[in-house]
């Protein structure tokens, strides 16, 4: 993209600047949505509201923001959108909720999931609502598909000639750096739309800046209300919000810690915990021992240890069976690297385990956003040529990542 366009795009794309107190910004945080309700809505000034959520979108009190906009004068919310697992959260991985009237509401809610372009468009239009509204807490990993219902939300929203704005919450994980390898297109899939890499280490906000200005072919009337007291370090802990599990997988912010490197698994023939209350913390199969983990923690990899552990999965892979493997133990937040963490368990796993495959359809290629991984590791790859092949198009990545970020 030429320095031009994004001059352009500047002018298109508007950072609503509500007024934040000074203790505020100082010493405590405040969400998009908080400041967005602190200023009686007036950045919506009056127009039909829909909004993107889930069970996230909820004030510090707990309360669902679309149950405390409905009973809000001020601001005329009249329809919902719902994601993946749906609005209320009633679907597990790979499901939605359909189209349905909120109980609680009584609000027409749309199904988004899996639709993109001119039908999600369509929906959009059908809705009646002029701004589309989103506000979905992320955690910070190319794979986790909120952020790919906010591409295709920001796109269809431009078909249907609707304006957009995004409600900032914390990236749960930090915003310190982005890791991994990069997407490349040839692999774009609902887990990876666009060359992002795999732990972005962005916000939502940053995330609707970058995809207006790098990939949208026709950018979207676009407003981000940003937080007001988020550190780039933070971990979600000292954000002092409620962690609500934005999937039925995704239980506690330590899931969200290690999610960018074991959510690989998914790719494999090993359980990546689904079924356990530790999921993406517990990876194992059939006839896996301790040899895995002493294998793992002979690397000595910063900020992690490894546990052997056994495990029954009420549901997913191997349900119902006594599976052996690792548990990961982060020791230091600050110095865990999720997705190198990820690719030493992936040569270990394969150097201890004779039965260890990858999945047959190849669905680490679409995860990892390449065939590097998958083929590096066969060919007898350690984890840190691994890591070394893809710091290119990382750096790459970086610097354009740099040009979109919102805090310090």
């Amino acid at each position: 993209m030429h320095l031009s366009r994004r001059a352009l795009l500047a002018a298109a794309t508007v950072t609503a600047s509500l007024t934040a107190t000074p203790a505020a910004a100082a010493d405590h945080l405040r969400t998009g949505f908080e400041r967005l309700a602190a200023d009686g809505y007036a950045l919506l000034g009056g127009r039909r509201v829909g909004i993107v959520t889930n069970p996230t979108g909820i004030t510090r009190d707990a309360l669902h923001i679309v149950d405390v906009m409905h009973a809000d004068p001020r601001c005329r919310l009249t329809a919902v959108f719902g994601p993946e697992h749906g609005f209320r959260g009633t679907a597990q991985a790979g499901g939605s909720e359909g189209r349905y009237d909120d109980p609680a509401t009584g609000l027409p809610v749309y199904d988004t999931y899996l639709r993109s372009g001119r039908p999600l468009a369509d929906i959009f239009t059908a809705s009646g609502v002029d701004t589309i509204v989103f506000d979905i807490q992320d955690v910070g990993a190319r794979f986790y598909t909120y952020i790919w219902t906010l591409y295709d939300c920001m796109e269809a929203a431009q078909l249907a000639g609707k304006s957009f704005v995004v409600l900032d919450r914390p990236n749960p994980v930090t915003g310190r750096s982005a890791q991994g390898p990069v997407l490349h297109r040839e692999f774009a899939t609902f887990v990876g739309r666009r060359p992002i890499a795999q732990a972005h280490g962005m916000t939502v906000a940053e995330l609707a800046r970058l995809f207006n200005g790098e990939f949208l072919s026709t950018p979207v009337p676009l407003e981000t209300v940003l937080m007001t007291g988020w550190k780039r370090t933070w971990f979600y802990d000292a954000s002092g919000l409620p962690w609500v599990p934005p999937s039925p997988n995704m239980p506690t912010p330590d899931t969200a810690l290690v999610y960018s490197g074991t959510c690989m698994f998914e790719g494999t023939n090993l359980s990546e915990g689904r079924g356990t209350t530790r999921p993406f913390e517990l990876l194992g199969a059939e006839d896996v021992d301790g040899r895995w983990a002493a294998a793992a923690d002979e690397l000595g990899l910063p900020g992690v240890r490894f546990r052997e552990a056994y495990f029954a999965p009420t549901f997913s892979k191997f349900q119902g069976k006594t599976v052996g493997g690792v548990q990961i133990h982060v020791r230091d937040r600050a110095a865990y690297d999720p997705v190198r963490t990820g690719i030493a368990l992936l040569v270990t796993a394969r150097k201890v385990w004779d039965g260890f495959a990858w999945r047959s359809d190849n669905w680490i290629d679409k995860l990892t956003g390449s065939t590097l991984v998958r083929t590096m590791i066969d060919a007898g790859a350690g984890p840190d040529e691994v890591v070394a092949a893809w710091q290119d198009e990382l750096a790459a990545f970086r610097s354009i990542r740099k040009e979109y970020l919102l805090y310090k």
